[in-house]
């Protein structure tokens, strides 16, 4: 099979290579997908480049953790109904901060547990099912994991980004008005076509200010972050007492230093996510909202740049300077 990888951590135009592997074979409770779409998210290519001291945990790795296909061979013990069925596919490399697999979908074929092939929604297409993995079953556990929101105020911080883009979609399907941010008008025009009543420009307005204006005073009930470290004081200064702050990333700073008090005087909830480690049943609820909504045609994948797998370590690029909105996907035959 045609894949690529990686023997080294390092970037991307250095280390990314493209060839020939042998084609897997699927184990036990395992199907062979032959992918037609892989999708790169920030986390691969954190791991790629090493991010925070990263080694190598094989000595070679095909990376990219979500993707989409056909099933074209079982395993034993598999439901032979499920041959020919089309598929999206979670952690198809493995968890975050753990070895993992070794392979992931950057490639034209892999063999996986059965249960990471989801089916795939009759209404997406293959490059939409390479983008449900990380960013919308993340984006489904940050708004849900502390309970409905229906009535509800919610702001969602980069609110243009891939993740932030299918939480307002999640959050405004469960009842709750939603307010965003966003770091350029395109970005704000994105969130807004994807159901965010306001979206507040984080460079040139005071966000804390403009929220408490469009509260009436009264702030948010959550925070859906992606900056926790960057944006904890105004997540303080807009949330209602006894409110929830979900964060799913700390990039500015991976070690921040927390307002115990600030947090403690509003009896407030930090929730941290990790899409890589979803409880099972949150994994499940988030496979039947991502259904629900595909099928009755609500369901937006932003699909922002689409290369084929030859040009990797150009998508690899874009992905991590934030160059492009929406998600960037390589397509594989």
């Amino acid at each position: 099979m045609r894949a690529a990888f990686y023997r080294r951590t390092g970037p991307a135009a250095e280390v990314l290579e493209l060839g020939t592997l042998p084609d897997p074979e699927p184990g036990p409770g395992e199907v062979l997908v032959r992918l037609r779409a892989s999708g790169i998210n920030p986390a691969d290519v954190k791991r790629r480049a090493g991010w925070r001291g990263a080694g190598m945990d094989h000595p070679l790795v095909i990376p990219h953790a979500d993707g989409a296909g056909e099933i074209v061979g079982l395993g034993a013990g598999v439901d032979p109904a499920r041959l020919g069925q089309r598929v999206w596919l979670w952690n198809a490399q493995g968890g975050y901060g753990a070895p993992g697999r070794a392979f992931g979908t950057a490639a034209e074929l892999i063999a996986l547990p059965a249960e990471q092939a989801v089916p795939l929604p009759a209404a997406l297409g293959f490059a939409a099912g390479a983008c449900l993995g990380i960013p919308a079953m993340t984006a489904h556990r940050t708004v849900f994991a502390d309970g409905p929101v229906a009535g509800q105020t919610v702001l969602i911080a980069g609110a243009g980004g891939a993740v932030a883009h299918f939480a307002v979609q999640f959050a405004r399907h469960g009842g709750a008005r939603v307010i965003g941010t966003a770091g350029s008008p395109e970005r704000a025009a994105h969130a807004r076509a994807a159901g965010a009543e306001a979206v507040i420009d984080r460079h040139a307005e005071d966000v804390a200010a403009w929220v408490m204006d469009l509260t009436g005073g009264q702030g948010v009930d959550r925070v859906i972050e992606v900056d926790f470290a960057a944006n904890q004081a105004t997540d303080l200064a807009v949330l209602k007492p006894n409110g929830i702050i979900a964060a799913y990333s700390s990039t500015s700073d991976p070690a921040p230093m927390l307002d115990y008090y600030g947090l403690q005087t509003k009896g407030a909830t930090l929730r941290t996510i990790q899409g890589f480690s979803l409880p099972e049943t949150a994994r499940r609820a988030g496979e039947a909202a991502i259904a629900e909504l595909a099928a009755a045609g609500a369901l937006r994948v932003a699909i922002g740049r689409r290369l084929p797998l030859e040009r990797i370590a150009e998508a690899h690029d874009l992905v991590e300077r934030g160059a492009v909105i929406g998600n960037v996907v390589l397509e594989i035959g």
